[in-house]
């Protein structure tokens, strides 16, 4: 019982940790066991309970591409080893629940971040990742922690942001579409922004562009609070392109996970889906700076 007299039942309304230590320890482990098995067998199954929203649509692009390239497993499979993992574990009430993986890999820049967020929608299930985005050296944020070392999560409303989490999925779309001045510039922004526009009229062959935001369900948008008072927000987007060429213009495919995943044959146009997460600091003014952007193949469709 509270002091009001509410029954809390699992901590739905009581503010507490999100998990404990150990627990988050053991749920990264139990990831990568799963999301190995599933990169060396390029079986969907073996992972799919541990990853969810735009992690499980960028990893089942790549495992059902190939899978179907090389149906006998993944010919060259390392297994990704994370190391020197820490934890930063928010306290709120309700669910879901969700923690930060800040971790150390095996695979690119030796001295990267890469930042896992896991989440869990209830007690019966497990712990999955949503969103998985690697920031260089340095771009890893001081997070606003309590005496006993426990992190502030920022609601998806929260007004004190230049930008509300719940808005910068649908800020960012816009933002490519027509620009502004929401986003600071850097590859992800402004440079992304130009290099579309400069390829959208080319010589027998046009692209158009269509981006889409990604908030409801498990790709919410999950924030932390840090100690300018801004906060670190993960976000998902999806976007299209499509590609229309003109009469007696053949459109040629070199990327062998865009053949694998086509569908319906290429006369005269080809239209690829991509999912992405974004991590971005969210100021309390100015502009928001992108950190990271994790981009995956999840479809492609000819015309």
């Amino acid at each position: 019982m509270t002091a009001s007299g509410c029954v809390v039942v699992h901590g739905e309304r009581e503010v507490v940790p999100t998990a404990t230590r150990p627990e988050a320890a053991r749920a990264l482990k139990d990831f990568l066991a799963a999301y190995n098995k599933a990169d060396k067998t390029y079986d969907r199954a073996q992972d799919a309970d541990r990853v969810t929203g735009a992690l499980a649509d960028i990893d089942a692009g790549k495992l059902e591409a190939g899978h179907r390239t090389n149906p006998d497993g993944n010919p060259g499979h390392v297994p990704l080893k994370l190391t020197d993992a820490t934890f930063t574990i928010p306290k709120k009430a309700g669910w879901p629940r969700w923690f930060v993986a800040d971790a150390h890999a095996n695979k690119g820049s030796a001295d990267a971040h890469w930042l896992l967020v896991f989440t869990r929608t209830d007690p019966d299930k497990v712990w999955a990742v949503s969103y998985l985005t690697i920031l260089a050296p340095g771009d890893v944020p001081t997070f606003e922690k309590d005496k006993d070392g426990w992190a502030k999560p920022v609601t998806a409303d929260d007004a004190a942001l230049a930008v509300r989490p719940r808005g910068l999925a649908a800020a960012y779309a816009s933002y490519l579409r027509s620009g502004g001045n929401t986003f600071a510039p850097g590859p992800h922004t402004s440079q992304f922004r130009a290099g579309r526009l400069a390829s959208a009229k080319r010589p027998g062959l046009a692209r158009q562009y269509l981006d889409q935001p990604l908030t409801g369900g498990a790709y919410a948008p999950l924030g932390l609070r840090t100690t300018d008072g801004g906060a670190l927000v993960f976000f998902a987007t999806r976007r299209y392109e499509k590609q229309t060429a003109a009469a007696g213009v053949n459109i040629t495919i070199g990327d062998p996970s865009v053949k694998a995943l086509l569908t319906g044959e290429v006369k005269q146009s080809l239209t690829l889906e991509f999912v992405s997460n974004q991590a971005v600091l969210d100021p309390t003014r100015g502009q928001v700076k992108f950190l990271s952007r994790v981009e995956g193949l999840t479809g492609a469709k000819g015309e």
